[in-house]
Formats: C-alpha cells, sequence, structure tokens
C-alpha cells in the first residue's frame, strides 16, 4: 500500500509557530439561528381550536390518497446542448356526465385496483394539494369513485408498449 492521501488544504496552512499550544478543547458548535424562531414560535394550537374542521365524511387536507397517473416527458436541450427528455407526471382526467371534467382519487391502492384495474399506473399525493391544483384548471377531484365496470383505461400490453416508447 502507498502513502496516505494527504490534503492539499494542509499545504496551504501556516504552521503554528514555535511555543504556542493548540488548545486541547474542543471548540462548542455553532447554533443556527432558525432554531431559535422555532423555539419562540407558539405551540400549535390545540385540535379544539376556532379553524374549521372538515365537514362530517370529508377526509382531511393532508389525506393520502392514489390518483390514476402516468409518466410523461418532453424532448429538450440539456446544460450541455445535447438533447434530454425532462419528465412529468400527468394526472389522468376523466369526463363525468353531470360534472364535466375530473379526476379520480382513492383511498386506498386496492380501491383503485378495484375500479381501473391492476395495470393502471398511478401516484400517490395528498388530497389537499391535489384538489388545489387541478381547481386551478377547472378539474373536480372525484374521491373514491364507483367506475361503472368495463374495459380497464390500461391493460399489461398498454404498459409494455408505453414503457418501449419512453425508452426511445
Amino acid at each position: 500500500m502507498g502513502a496516505p492521501i494527504r490534503s492539499r488544504l494542509l499545504d496551504l496552512t501556516e504552521p503554528d509557530p514555535p511555543g504556542r499550544e493548540r488548545p486541547e478543547q474542543v471548540p462548542q458548535g455553532r447554533r443556527s439561528a432558525l432554531l431559535d424562531f422555532v423555539e419562540a414560535a407558539p405551540l400549535p394550537r390545540a385540535a379544539a381550536d376556532e379553524r374549521p374542521a372538515p365537514k362530517p365524511g370529508v377526509p382531511a387536507y393532508h389525506t393520502p390518497v392514489f390518483v390514476p397517473a402516468h409518466p410523461r416527458s418532453v424532448a429538450a436541450t440539456g446544460q450541455d446542448s445535447r438533447p434530454a427528455r425532462v419528465p412529468f407526471v400527468v394526472f389522468e382526467l376523466f369526463e363525468h356526465p353531470a360534472l364535466g371534467t375530473v379526476t379520480f382519487a382513492f383511498t386506498s391502492l386496492e380501491k383503485l385496483v378495484d375500479a381501473l384495474g391492476e395495470a393502471q399506473p398511478w401516484a400517490a399525493t395528498s388530497l389537499g394539494p391535489l384538489a388545489e391544483g387541478v381547481r386551478e384548471q377547472g378539474v373536480t377531484v372525484l374521491l373514491d369513485p364507483r367506475v361503472k365496470p368495463g374495459e380497464p383505461n390500461w391493460r399489461p400490453d398498454d404498459l409494455a408498449a408505453y414503457a418501449r416508447e419512453v425508452r426511445r
């Protein structure tokens, strides 16, 4: 084994003057000023505060949901001026006879599979941000919708074909 690797930073530091020893004590670590703000912040409000709670039967804002979605990408130019693909996720939209354009959200993966089939691609998110994001586009979220039985939206062959297309 060769000589140990020595940091080049040591070449740039000046040696201690003779007769002046370094203290053996470990310097006190710096404390983030952010912690001062956290400690000074008021405690979170109790559950029985004045904020409106969800109506009965309406899940809380942070409820995790499974949404029909799939990856997409767009051709772009990278930082090195070479062709690149920029990936993103697309939430699938459906037409509803009374509500217009909707997206489905399921409170369990089993409910999504039961409604749309095992080959359905999906993404997990929180209900609140999903609802806010699609509302800006005029889309309504249907939670745990009952889907008419029939052909699934995605079949295993569709996924295989999609995977081949994405790999190009």
